[in-house]
């Protein structure tokens, strides 16, 4: 947020422990480096000493795009978004009528 300064606030979008129980993803071995791991560890319940993770990539891709735009859906402005794609078509023709014509 700081580096960029396009952002007012951030919400964290993740699996929780039962998503990925349901999806029955596969867990592989977590970054025994990572400084966060002890205390998530300790707040979900698991080993400290054998870190591990889930990486939402194993997903069906449908079921990830159904999740993730889920979780923004409420933040899109739906008028300035139809503006943009709106704006974007319009160029699209315009370069497909300038390429026919060269």
């Amino acid at each position: 947020m700081a580096r960029t300064q396009c952002w007012s606030e951030v919400h964290r979008v993740l699996l929780t422990r039962e998503q990925t129980l349901a999806y029955r993803l596969p867990a592989t071995e977590g970054k025994k480096s990572d400084p966060r791991w002890l205390a998530f560890a300790d707040r979900h319940g698991f080993d400290r000493q054998r870190p591990v993770q889930w990486e939402v990539e194993a997903l069906e891709p449908d079921e990830l795009r159904r999740l993730v735009m889920g979780a923004v859906r409420p933040y899109i402005d739906r008028e300035a978004l139809g503006e943009v794609l709106s704006d974007e078509h319009r160029q699209r023709r315009e370069l497909t009528e300038f390429l026919r014509r060269w």
